[in-house]
């Protein structure tokens, strides 16, 4: 996982989009003609994850990071009250002092082109690191970064209410080397403390990112194909780090444990 303008926007007015009928674009900037419900998860079954729709990652799997990924335990990954809550939580007791979860829908849906929707909360305080992200599928052939990451969000809680989003490419060998970077930040008043939506339109010709509905930057398709790993279909991540070479960077705050992060929808239009 690897944008500065003020902007405090009512979550709760983009809520109101109807994912059933006719989309409503009042108040965002989208693409109109993205409008087609293909798939969502609304989370409204309490209990574990549907299995059909999602799968782990499990360990100490990037970055240095403090916390191992478990796999489908409650005290991590649960449905309630509507919502997925992954969550964060210290226990020295424990073989892995800290544990939290990271849902992937690898071999379960793939993306590719199209919008995707995340209604979500995230947690604050030092050390905590969530992230929403796509991956090529191709990853375990190619590796990184030749199967193209998208960030659609993340954020660091020593840097708390600035939320970024990402690009990451294979880099042209005459720069030596492997990682381009291109990225957006903006400040929201309370990003952590309501719902925001967090959005990717993803065409051949362009990555777009929104914030509840505002657009907030453009990658748009380089003449050198080094820079894009776009046209092939991806998948999604939802992720709760904790430090690393990031999220880590001012030390890990004890207070913020449990830190829970909350999604509410995911939906994704054609």
């Amino acid at each position: 996982m690897k944008l500065k303008c003020l902007l405090f926007f009512v979550a709760s007015a983009i809520s109101l989009h109807s994912f059933a009928g006719e989309y409503n674009f009042d108040g965002t900037d989208y693409d109109r003609n993205i409008k087609t419900l293909d798939w969502s998860e609304e989370f409204d079954v309490d209990g574990r994850p549907n299995p059909e729709k999602w799968d782990y990652e499990v360990g100490y799997v990037r970055n240095k990071e403090a916390q191992y990924y478990t796999k489908d335990d409650p005290k991590n990954t649960r449905v309630e009250n509507g919502m997925l809550v992954i969550e964060a939580v210290k226990d020295e007791s424990s073989p892995n002092k800290i544990t939290s979860a990271s849902v992937i829908t690898l071999n379960k849906k793939e993306f590719l082109y199209g919008r995707i929707e995340v209604r979500a909360k995230i947690p604050g305080g030092r050390g905590t690191w969530p992230a929403i992200w796509l991956l090529g599928v191709n990853r375990s052939k190619l590796g990184w970064p030749k199967c193209g990451e998208i960030d659609i969000m993340e954020e660091v809680g020593f840097d708390e209410d600035v939320l970024t989003a990402n690009v990451h490419t294979y880099g042209s060998a005459k720069l030596k080397t492997e990682n381009i970077k291109k990225g957006w930040r903006r400040k929201i008043e309370n990003a952590c403390a309501d719902f925001h939506v967090y959005a990717l339109e993803w065409t051949p010709q362009s990555l777009k990112f929104f914030i509840d509905g505002k657009f907030l930057g453009e990658y748009p398709r380089p003449k050198n194909p080094d820079y894009w790993h776009f046209d092939k279909p991806m998948y999604l991540l939802m992720n709760l780090a904790i430090g690393g070479s990031w999220g880590g960077k001012k030390g890990i705050d004890d207070a913020i444990f449990p830190a829970k992060y909350y999604i509410d929808y995911v939906r994704y239009y054609k």
